[in-house]
């Protein structure tokens, strides 16, 4: 359905996306992770036609998206993490606005429009005032405008982003219902674990790259490995901190206050051998412990040189 070939985007000097090569098959559902400032959104609105690349290619069901625009324009639905929504408007008005602009009309818009509603769980809210929304039912409201022309390709920018609980995983729940109409959805986060458990794949960009691609199946496998060794130190920190960073299954040492933190790859084994020559070196060992390895701990450590700033 989309395939991506050495995209770039720069802004002057500094390069947003930084040659990204991505395909997704058709009836996928891809997770978008990454910090404020790694590319994400920048990728998305020049899926979506809002930005022009620098270079490289994208083609949408076999199309190119940089020659027929337009041909892509009924292909796209594209929620921003950002919108605005006009207060004066009753829901189902504010619906059948944007049915107009694309032909959409008379009783045919409001019962498609009706029925975007009901999937989204606002259909008993079609005469409420948008302003009397709360921010879920506003972002639901928004998620059924992107779907108003029977779009094959949604592209969701952060639509879980300030929500509650609840209205979290209300957004979640519908957007699986929309993946198993055989929608292809493409889904940006800040958050890993928010993702896996409703994407078939996940892409972890870090300043304008990806730097990591799988099934949810992938990257929870790698999560395994990703286990931060937290060794209490009484004396001799700096010792310590030299002969865990000799170590190589040690990617990264942290100190915080008396706890030296280490995002280690070893084994038990590896580990007993680690605090075996931190001993051997007369190094006081109060306490230490192994995380379990999860999700957020390796997206911590694959971005943990990312700078972050502002969103791209």
């Amino acid at each position: 359905m989309l395939k991506i070939e050495h995209l770039y985007k720069r802004f002057g000097s500094f390069c947003a996306v930084d040659d990204l090569n991505l395909h997704i098959s058709k009836g996928e559902i891809f997770g978008f992770v990454g910090h404020n400032g790694a590319g994400k959104t920048t990728t998305m609105k020049i899926t979506a036609g809002l930005l022009t690349a620098t270079g490289g290619s994208i083609y949408i069901d076999g199309t190119d998206a940089f020659r027929d625009r337009k041909k892509i324009k009924r292909k796209i639905g594209y929620m921003p993490d950002f919108f605005g929504v006009y207060d004066n408007l009753k829901a189902i008005e504010y619906m059948e606005f944007y049915a107009s602009m694309y032909g959409i009309t008379g009783k045919k818009a409001r019962e498609t429009c009706m029925e975007l509603m009901e999937l989204v769980n606002l259909s008993d809210k079609a005469n409420n005032y948008v302003d009397s929304l709360s921010r879920g039912m506003k972002q639901r409201l928004c998620l059924a405008r992107s779907l108003v022309h029977n779009p094959e390709l949604l592209i969701l920018d952060e639509p879980a982003s300030g929500l509650d609980p609840r209205a979290r995983f209300e957004m979640k729940e519908i957007l699986k219902n929309l993946g198993s109409m055989g929608k292809t959805i493409i889904i940006s986060s800040h958050i890993l674990p928010e993702l896996a458990d409703m994407c078939d794949t996940i892409g972890i960009m870090q300043k304008g790259k990806l730097i990591m691609h799988g099934t949810v199946e992938d990257i929870q496998m790698k999560a395994m490995h990703a286990k931060p060794l937290h060794v209490r130190v009484l004396d001799r920190q700096e010792d310590a901190v030299r002969i865990l960073k000799e170590d190589p299954h040690t990617r990264r040492v942290s100190v915080r206050e008396d706890y030296l933190v280490a995002d280690y790859t070893g084994d038990d084994m590896d580990t007993a051998h680690l605090l075996q020559r931190l001993m051997a070196q007369d190094i006081l060992i109060e306490s230490y412990y192994k995380e379990k390895g999860n999700l957020e701990s390796l997206f911590l450590e694959l971005t943990s040189d990312d700078e972050g700033g502002e969103k791209s």
